[in-house]
């Protein structure tokens, strides 16, 4: 198991029961809707720009929780790992010195504050997600990150549609819970299509 359990918080009634929809049939999530920062847990999502700004939508309540240092923290590892900038479908986890949210996921939704609505950055996020958490875990089991919450990624300030910020975060999930493995053409290019056009 990934997680013990996935706190989806968001103020929009629209995403929470599109949320509902796709993830009411697995335990470990626990939909809410209502203050984003109401939950602790082990982890908190940023659903943050490629550059580790964070001085708007989502980012900039974080990081007045959480304190400036997180901000500069985050952008010293984007510089040092990512050389600057960390793509799309990349995570980083950082120490916050919070004792309600230990630890920050920074993963991008967007390069910079932009329309995502048609693009599959949900899904591509919302994997870094899953898989930074995955090899943190690996990488210190004596400090496992066993929680996590996350909210809406690019429904924001990008524009994207509730029903396919959940269905692609769904995707996302589903590939993370199963082995690893390399599919077949044929089934990447089913599932690409899949995520395009049912969402």
């Amino acid at each position: 198991m990934l997680l013990a359990k996935i706190y989806l918080i968001d103020k929009s009634k629209e995403l929470v029961e599109a949320w509902h929809q796709v993830f009411g049939d697995i335990e470990i999530f626990e939909i809410i809707e209502g203050d984003f920062f109401s939950k602790p847990a082990d982890a908190m999502v940023s659903p943050a720009n490629s550059f580790g700004i964070m001085d708007g939508g989502l980012d900039l309540p974080i990081r007045n929780e959480l304190g400036f240092e997180v901000e500069d923290r985050l952008q010293e590892r984007i510089k040092s790992d990512f050389h600057g900038e960390l793509p799309i479908g990349s995570a980083i986890v950082i120490p916050t010195s919070n004792s309600r949210w230990p630890y920050l996921i920074s993963a991008p939704t967007m390069r910079i504050p932009e329309d995502i609505s048609n693009t599959m950055n949900a899904y591509h996020a919302f994997r870094a997600i899953l898989n930074s958490v995955r090899l943190f875990n690996e990488s210190t089991p004596t400090q496992r990150i066993n929680s996590i919450v996350c909210p809406g990624l690019g429904t924001g300030i990008g524009n994207l549609p509730a029903r396919r910020c959940a269905g692609h975060m769904r995707a996302a999930y589903n590939y993370l819970s199963k082995p690893p493995r390399i599919p077949s053409y044929k089934e990447i290019h089913e599932t690409h299509r899949k995520l395009q056009i049912t969402y």
